[in-house]
């Protein structure tokens, strides 16, 4: 993954319990482009204060730890400094994990086996407005949504004055589908798929991906998975 020039890195800290993973993560983004980590912190209370000192772009933050674990943490920062982004960089991916910790403020929720790659575009997302969600996650958020709510009637048309291809956008988001794999289904360009989102934003009053998912099922666009 090659840099942008005129990015300016995104400033991290890393909150993880376990010294040898927490010394890891933090090996790891030494490496990647894009970012600078700033701090490392042992659980949550060190994480909510090292944000107080460092004001770091994004928290990469673990669940499971001591004191004060991440969900609070994440409900610390996230009330007392919005302008840090907190993304949830852990082993677990179970509902009593992933839902709480979206519920108290994080936009983005990676599994340890993630790559480089999926944690840089994770950050830069979640810095960007969007959701940083991996597919899977996106998947069980939608999954979710299908059990805890009535199955809609199917729509007479696309919602909300969306076009044809808003709308087609709008489903391969809930598919789990980034820009790139977009632009790559339709055949378009990269900066065509980001006109569309921006234009399907405006008009449904969207501000990120994972608000996407839930209101094409919502909608009606989206069926629940079978079985």
């Amino acid at each position: 993954m090659t840099q942008d020039p005129e990015r300016k890195p995104a400033r991290v800290v890393v909150a993880d319990d376990q010294t040898v993973v927490r010394e890891g993560i933090v090996m790891l983004l030494g490496l990647l482009p894009g970012i600078e980590v700033v701090g490392a912190a042992a659980d949550g209370e060190e994480a909510v204060a090292l944000v107080a000192g460092l004001a770091p772009d994004v928290v990469l933050m673990d669940l499971r730890m001591p004191r004060c674990d991440g969900v609070e943490a994440t409900r610390r920062i996230r009330a007392e400094h919005p302008g840090t982004q907190v993304v949830v960089l852990t082993t677990f991916a179970d509902d009593e994990s992933l839902f709480p910790a979206l519920a108290a403020g994080a936009r983005g929720y990676l599994t340890k086996d993630a790559d480089g790659d999926e944690i840089v575009r994770a950050v830069h997302s979640v810095l960007s407005g969007d959701a940083g969600l991996s597919p899977g996650i996106q998947r069980r958020l939608l999954e979710r949504l299908a059990e805890a709510e009535p199955r809609p009637a199917a729509p007479s048309g696309p919602p909300d004055g969306l076009t044809a291809r808003e709308t087609e956008v709008l489903l391969l988001i809930a598919e789990g589908l980034s820009n790139p794999e977009i632009a790559r289904r339709l055949h378009v360009s990269t900066a065509t798929v980001k006109t569309h989102i921006n234009n399907l934003f405006t008009k449904t009053g969207l501000k990120d991906r994972a608000q996407a998912v839930r209101y094409a099922y919502g909608k009606g666009l989206v069926r629940p998975p079978a079985g």
